[in-house]
């Protein structure tokens, strides 16, 4: 049996011509439109598309199929949706993935109230700084930055993930106070060593202008873990380069200062990943729809702007 993602992505890109406008409006990749078709061909055993750097045709037998199963189409995706949005509570096991500071800081706090509306789902959250394939291991969303659009996977921006230099006030007690990221070179840095390359990670800052200055630390204490740079920043061993969220409790309580406030990196967005919205079961839509709507209630895309400054 054909699945519905292979054609949804069939039909839109014939009606709109093309994978990379069917993959915007299905909120895929090209790439995941273009696999998924090629493995509807596959079962079908005939070519749907004429492809050309150019352009993307429809093939007799494309046309015939379009015809075929346009109409039956949106009356199938109603029909899932319908089931989704029945009358019974959410209910189920909720599988999600998140960092775990980011987690602990800013989605537990939600749990009181969700759990309070929704008592019928169950909640199996990981902590966990890695990225998971949610269709090859269930799960039902993701939270973080720079996740892979695997086929049926789409993406909600919640956030930027802007990085800022920050250090404690102990440590900057008595020092020249930098004003640009190159006097940063002057003072002990916390460093991650990223576990996929092996290698430390550095920055190059921008200002509101768009004025750039790369941001070399001494390797001072070198980490691999953002949670952990941060808390030795708490403990005055020096300067992390960290993305806000990780550094605004601290702010807020005084524990650590921003440096050269005018300045940070955009590290891309903050996202919540979930299934395509045609097979979105009722404890997933209502969870993303709660934590988009708590986002917006405490202005964290905005808290988290490290260009406001």
């Amino acid at each position: 049996m054909e699945t519905l993602a292979n054609l949804e992505s069939f039909v839109r890109s014939a009606e709109l011509g093309g994978f990379s406008a069917a993959a915007r409006q299905l909120g895929l990749t090209p790439a995941a439109i273009s696999r998924n078709v090629a493995l509807l061909e596959k079962n079908l055993g005939t070519r749907l598309f004429h492809r050309s750097t150019r352009k993307l045709t429809l093939t007799e037998s494309g046309e015939r199929f379009l015809l075929g199963i346009r109409d039956h189409l949106d009356g199938l995706q109603s029909a899932i949706s319908g089931v989704a949005k029945d009358d019974g509570d959410p209910a189920g096991v909720l599988k999600v993935s998140v960092a775990l500071a980011f987690g602990m800081e800013y989605l537990l706090p939600l749990l009181p109230e969700f759990m309070q509306r929704y008592p019928h789902v169950r909640i199996d959250w990981q902590f966990d700084n890695r990225q998971v394939d949610l269709v090859a291991e269930g799960f039902d969303a993701a939270i973080g930055g720079g996740f892979e659009l695997s086929p049926g996977v789409v993406s909600r921006t919640l956030a930027p993930a802007h990085i800022i230099a920050v250090a404690s006030p102990a440590y900057v007690e008595g020092r020249r106070k930098p004003t640009t990221p190159q006097d940063l070179s002057e003072m002990d840095g916390i460093v991650m060593r990223s576990a996929r390359t092996g290698r430390v990670r550095e920055w190059t800052l921008r200002d509101a202008a768009g004025h750039t200055q790369h941001a070399q630390l001494r390797h001072h204490l070198v980490l691999n873990d953002p949670a952990a740079m941060t808390r030795a920043a708490v403990l005055g061993l020096g300067v992390a380069l960290i993305a806000v969220p990780d550094a605004l409790p601290f702010m807020e309580r005084g524990e650590l200062v921003r440096l050269v406030p005018k300045w940070y990196a955009d590290a891309g967005p903050i996202s919540l990943y979930y299934a395509s919205r045609t097979l979105m079961p009722a404890k997933t839509r209502v969870f993303v729809d709660h934590v988009v709507e708590s986002f917006k209630a405490r202005n964290l895309a905005e808290r988290f702007a490290g260009s406001i400054g």
